[in-house]
């Protein structure tokens, strides 16, 4: 389980506006630079090394004296053509003699990988072979050629490459599609998105100073609205601020004997809910500033979040879930009961069907709309699951993390209860979430690494692993386009990362075009 740490009690830091562009908003130093000069310092003996004699060239050469000039003008006699395995051996023989040579490789015949690759490799940048040819393509990547046919690169041709005009356009590009197109490794057609793994700058874009951050890994004090606007829970007061103009308004102060322990906005980002200490929930109008009401049934402090439209779901340490209707009179609609300890993430699926709620007891529950029990429950996570994320492309796909004793990430299907697969990310766990625009996701981590992590689903590469905050990264927001993640820690910092490509940027039909147009429009306005 994931104890609350007590930070050790620093003397207070200088007074800062809250949010001011920090001094440290120019990158880091990595980590990394002694460890790469480290590296690079062996290459600078290379040139000292004598070059290997090549195996065909037994005879000293004649002219000793050094020749200075500014070209290299390379020497046929010394190359080992059998290094390339152009040609195949015209007998045993000789396919004895190239083995026993050093440094030639074992005939091609005998490794099973380099017939498909030269046919693919030949395909890639000579495009579809005609009938006439293919016996001489065939025969020039295996070693059993028959005598009659004359292989590419053999000295009756006398070329190592022999271009035709029928290659179509794409057929050169084929060899280095990036695999995306459900598993055809070599598609004819090249996709749009470009050609490598798209670049992820390794450093904030902005640094924002967050005085009094908590590092409680309970808590949730960071989320960004449909409006831009970013809500921070810092100490007792909650501060505003706005993306498009940076402007910073406090929009509530809790008084001395209060903390904020979770902020939440709903889906059309005018209203945000702020969870306390004193396990109190609030719902406050973020346009006119004020408080539209209280809700005081939770016995603990409320440190998580969850809107379904007019519906509030709150989770506490008093282990309770509590569902709020805001236009009704009652303080809360439905209590859910189940998890025997702190209740620490709270997400409702994008269709506002199910509830994923993760616990202190190291549970993950799934709930439905009216349900008092929950409807799945998964037991294999080790520590407190605080990271909870559904997928905004998948049905009924979930991603779950767990803390320090964990450190895994698990993706479930809730529609077929079924687990799907499990990666351990080597650090804990503190936050999920999925990019709307492109298959992936981002998680946060604290012990020992502190670490931000870009994944690719579902295979689950690493787009890019991002560091720079000195405490763990409890907090995690993405911005209303989807390009952008802000995350927080204790060392009193927001960073702003540019992680997920524009929507635009995609393929047509990854983005509905009312999905768009609505986008567009709740960004601007």
């Amino acid at each position: 389980m994931d104890h609350h740490h007590h930070h050790h009690h620093l003397p207070p830091p200088p007074p800062r506006s809250p949010m001011e562009n920090s001094a440290s908003s120019k990158p880091p130093t990595p980590a990394s630079t002694p460890s790469s000069r480290l590296a690079a310092a062996p290459s600078s003996r290379v040139s000292s090394a004598a070059p290997h004699p090549s195996p065909s060239s037994s005879a000293p050469t004649p002219a000793s004296r050094t020749v200075y000039s500014d070209r290299f003008i390379p020497s046929r006699a010394g190359s080992n053509l059998a290094l390339f395995d152009l040609a195949p051996s015209p007998s045993h023989h000789d396919a004895a003699a190239a083995a026993a040579s050093p440094g030639a490789p074992p005939p091609s015949g005998s490794t099973p990988a380099s017939s498909p690759y030269c046919a693919l490799l030949r395909a890639a940048l000579f495009g579809p072979t005609t009938p006439d040819r293919v016996a001489s393509s065939a025969s020039a990547c295996s070693s059993s050629s028959s005598a009659g046919a004359s292989p590419v690169g053999s000295p009756a041709t006398g070329n190592i490459f022999r271009f035709k005009a029928e290659v179509p356009r794409n057929a050169k590009r084929a060899l280095f599609s990036d695999g995306d197109d459900e598993g055809v490794l070599f598609p004819g057609v090249f996709t749009t998105r470009g050609t490598g793994p798209r670049k992820i700058p390794r450093s904030p874009y902005k640094v924002l100073d967050a005085p009094a951050l908590q590092d409680d890994f309970y808590l949730n004090l960071v989320d960004w609205s449909s409006h831009n606007i970013l809500a921070v829970g810092l100490g007792n007061c909650v501060y505003l601020w706005n993306a498009c103009s940076s402007k910073v308004t406090k929009l509530c102060d809790l008084g001395v004997d209060d903390n904020v322990c979770s902020v939440g906005w709903a889906q059309r980002g005018t209203h945000l809910a702020v969870g306390t200490n004193q396990g109190k929930v609030q719902v406050w109008d973020a346009t006119r500033c004020k408080r539209i009401r209280t809700m005081e049934s939770h016995r603990m402090r409320v440190g998580a979040l969850a809107w379904n439209s007019s519906l509030l779901s709150s989770g506490s340490r008093d282990k309770s879930i509590l569902h709020h209707d805001i236009r009704a009179q009652d303080d809360y609609i439905s209590r859910l009961a189940g998890h025997k300890s702190e209740v620490c993430g709270l997400k409702w699926s994008y269709d506002n069907r199910q509830l994923a709620s993760g616990g202190n007891d190291n549970r993950l529950y799934v709930w439905n709309q009216h349900s008092a029990h929950p409807v799945l429950k998964y037991t294999e996570h080790t520590a407190a699951v605080k990271a909870i994320a559904w997928s905004p492309h998948l049905h009924g796909l979930l991603a779950s993390g767990g803390g320090t004793a964990d450190r895994c990430i698990r993706f479930w299907n809730t529609t077929t209860n079924m687990h799907l697969n499990c990666v351990d990310t080597g650090s804990q766990v503190c936050n999920l979430v999925w990019s709307k625009n492109v298959n992936e996701l981002v998680s946060t981590h604290g012990y020992s690494q502190n670490q931000i992590i870009v994944w690719r689903y579902p295979t689950m590469s690493k787009l890019a692993t991002l560091t720079g905050h000195t405490y763990r990264v409890l907090y995690l927001a993405i911005s209303p386009d989807g390009q952008t993640i802000v995350t927080g820690a204790g060392d009193e910092t927001l960073r702003f990362w540019n992680v997920f490509p524009s929507p635009k940027s995609q393929s047509s039909d990854s983005l509905s075009s009312i999905g768009a147009t609505s986008f567009v429009r709740s960004y601007i306005r």
